[in-house]
């Protein structure tokens, strides 16, 4: 018999640790399986695009919602992430650093954010190159009103946890290098392989909500 997905997502709590945590991410999903989902207890969610996003943070005002931003963010929406979410978790660029950093300073405001790395150097995908990172990290640590609070990473999504595991890997490594305590990395085909690896936020969308609209 299949789980419901309040069952589902019971039975993924009971493999976190005290230090991980499960982000729903509700792209293309509708409001009510937001709704139903945060009367089952959960609190985090995750969009992909800002547009979307503003409008689900407008229409779940008055619930206690904690959002992310997980997609790519173009320069000219960086004006609207101030406040809106809790942690960004795909800044790619030191520019991108810096204009984040920027519009949060005018308004007194620190923005948490994680630095998305590109571990398998596909030319397609988002991300630092990890030599690029390294190069670019004294600037990103001394931004004022951006707290890193770890690293972000996307592996190939035809592969299964077991092939991704190695990018999980790299990742931990390279965060313990740099003393950042926060891993956002694991999707529905592979959160369990992040899990074991040290993932502290895993991003789950379809396992949770089912098939998108």
């Amino acid at each position: 018999m299949e789980l419901s997905k309040a069952s589902t997502r019971t039975l993924i709590q009971k493999k976190l640790k005290d230090h991980q945590n499960l982000l729903a991410v509700s792209k293309f999903q509708s409001i009510e399986k937001i709704e139903k989902l945060f009367q089952e207890g959960q609190r985090h969610f995750a969009e992909n695009y800002i547009q979307e996003a503003l409008e689900k943070i407008n229409n779940l005002k008055n619930l206690d919602i904690q959002w992310h931003l997980i997609g790519p963010i173009q320069k000219n929406k960086v004006k609207f992430l101030q406040k809106n979410f809790k942690y960004i978790h795909s800044v790619d660029s030191l520019e991108l650093a810096q204009k984040i950093a920027s519009k949060a300073a005018e308004i007194n405001h620190v923005q948490k954010v994680f630095i998305q790395i590109n571990l398998t150097d596909e030319p397609n995908k988002s991300g630092f190159k990890k030599k690029d990172f390294l190069k670019a990290w004294p600037e990103l640590k001394a931004l004022d009103h951006l707290e890193i609070v770890g690293l972000m990473t996307m592996p190939p999504l035809e592969n299964d946890g077991e092939k991704n595991r190695i990018y999980f890997k790299q990742l931990k490594i390279l965060a313990n290098e740099l003393q950042l305590k926060e891993l956002s990395m694991g999707t529905s085909q592979d959160y369990e392989a992040a899990l074991e690896e040290g993932a502290t936020w895993v991003r789950l969308g379809t396992v949770l909500f089912g098939e998108r609209r």
